[in-house]
């Protein structure tokens, strides 16, 4: 059974917190649907782009917006792997826009199927490894980890697996999500593809437990502008057997909180940059009724009166702007009425 080792520290603590006022103040803006269109597109040039250049695809940003633009019929192995990436992007972000999806082992292999056609022989696609595997690392022109043995591939999953589904109501969604990402990289269950699909599925987990990171940032540009670090919170040296039981999780998990939120960090700034017109800004007041209603899930009119000293015909007036932005509703009439998030 998978037991994975880890402390909350308090540098994970109040990166999980920090996180969550991130997402809630976002959540709490408004953005016009040209300027949300033209993020989706960037957000998915970036992971593509990262990515693949995180398992050393030579293609600059630019040339992957190109490749992405025009789609070209006779592509090259990293042009391929580029628009592989994004069609594995469109398809998963798609995927869990819905609510009945299920995060399991097809759905793993289908992303590694998806991000390697092309590149790999049929009988390595969307199937575990059947043979040994090694992880090399080409500056030192050695071998630095030897994961576990391919008869114990399917075992390893399915107990990762159950771990998941075990505690995913009892545990924060970014440890659940860190510490699969680690462990999926440790046990190695592909001949090649690992990184690209584990960053995919990833992505997947956190948008089934409620944060998805397919439309507006990219932690894969986090990893990216210091692939050596990455490589060394995410990965191993030695042999899988004499490592399985000393393994912590805790480093790691610090450091992949650190890019979630250095990337909404960013992610704001930029939208902050391109959407505050007088039309979408919000003054004071406004994040009062917002920050009321977070706190006890709606607001009244008297409510609010108690929290600023604006007359009744301009708190009215303050509702209408957070209803005409889409970010609340009311409900009821008359002294019945109470706002909420919409």
């Amino acid at each position: 059974m998978f037991r994975p080792k880890y402390q909350i520290s308090p540098k994970l603590l109040e990166n999980i917190k920090r996180i969550s006022a991130l997402i809630v103040e976002l959540n709490h803006r408004q953005f016009s649907k040209p300027v949300l269109m033209e993020f989706i597109k960037r957000a998915h040039e970036i992971s593509a782009h990262a990515s693949t250049s995180i398992e050393g695809n030579p293609l600059p940003l630019a040339e992957v917006k190109k490749i992405l633009k025009t789609h070209p019929k006779h592509v090259r192995d990293s042009e391929r792997e580029v628009l592989n990436y994004n069609k594995a992007l469109v398809w998963l972000d798609g995927l869990t826009k819905r609510k009945n999806f299920a995060f399991d082992l097809p759905l793993i292999l289908k992303i590694q199927r998806t991000v390697m056609e092309g590149l790999l022989s049929s009988g390595r696609l969307g199937k575990v490894r059947g043979e040994p595997v090694f992880v090399n690392n080409p500056a030192e022109r050695k071998t630095i980890y030897w994961p576990p043995d391919h008869q114990d591939v399917a075992r390893l999953m399915k107990e990762l697996l159950e771990f998941l589904q075990k505690n995913r109501h009892e545990t924060d969604p970014l440890i659940m999500a860190g510490i699969f990402h680690k462990q999926f990289v440790i046990i190695h269950p592909f001949m090649d593809g690992n990184g690209r699909t584990v960053r995919l599925a990833t992505k997947v987990l956190l948008s089934a437990m409620g944060l998805s990171t397919f439309n507006l940032f990219s932690f894969e540009n986090y990893y990216n502008k210091d692939v050596a670090r990455y490589f060394a919170h995410v990965g191993m040296r030695g042999n899988y057997y004499d490592l399985c039981d000393q393994i912590d999780f805790t480093a790691w998990l610090e450091y992949f909180t650190d890019g979630i939120v250095d990337e909404l960090l960013r992610v704001s700034k930029i939208l902050s940059e391109k959407s505050v017109t007088p039309e979408t800004l919000l003054k004071p007041h406004h994040q009062t009724i917002l920050d009321a209603i977070e706190k006890n899930g709606f607001i009244t009119d008297k409510l609010y009166s108690t929290l600023t000293a604006r007359a009744k015909p301009t708190r009215n007036q303050d509702f209408n702007k957070l209803i005409a932005l889409g970010l609340i509703e009311r409900v009821g009439k008359g002294k019945a009425t109470i706002y909420r998030l919409r």
